[in-house]
């Protein structure tokens, strides 16, 4: 099991059937799923509350949902630290702005990458959320 933690890259469906077990367990032992959609419109939450504090408090939503920190901002938390520290441990952690794959079909433009990302982020978040999460 130790030479598989220092491999450059895991094999999909081994990673897939541990992510099935983990999810299965957390059911089992939390009865709950496990998911991101929700935390980061709390993260939002979070951000407005500071900036404009009224509209947080008088939203519809955040008086559904309060802003807090629970268990799922806790596992994005985790899935950060871990994938940082699963990099670390296979000598693979490096930073790059503009990935080679992404270089050889658009350019080297940091711009056009950082853009393109957060709108492609937008779009994947407004449907995980459209999805009920």
């Amino acid at each position: 099991m130790s030479e598989l933690l220092y491999k450059k890259a895991w094999s999909p469906y081994v990673a897939g059937a541990l992510a099935g077990v983990v999810l299965c367990l957390s059911v089992l032992v939390a009865g709950k799923f496990f998911g991101t959609s929700t935390t980061y419109v709390r993260s939002v939450g979070f951000l407005e509350k500071a900036v404009v504090s009224d509209h947080v408090t008088n939203s519809p939503y955040f008086t559904k949902t309060k802003v807090k920190v629970d268990w799922q901002m806790l596992f994005v938390v985790g899935i950060i630290l871990g994938s940082f520290g699963a990099a670390r441990i296979s000598r693979d952690f490096s930073v790059t702005a503009v990935p080679p794959m992404w270089k050889e079909r658009f350019g080297p433009n940091r711009t056009k990458r950082f853009v393109i990302a957060f709108l492609g982020g937008i779009i994947a978040i407004f449907g995980a959320r459209m999805a009920g999460g």
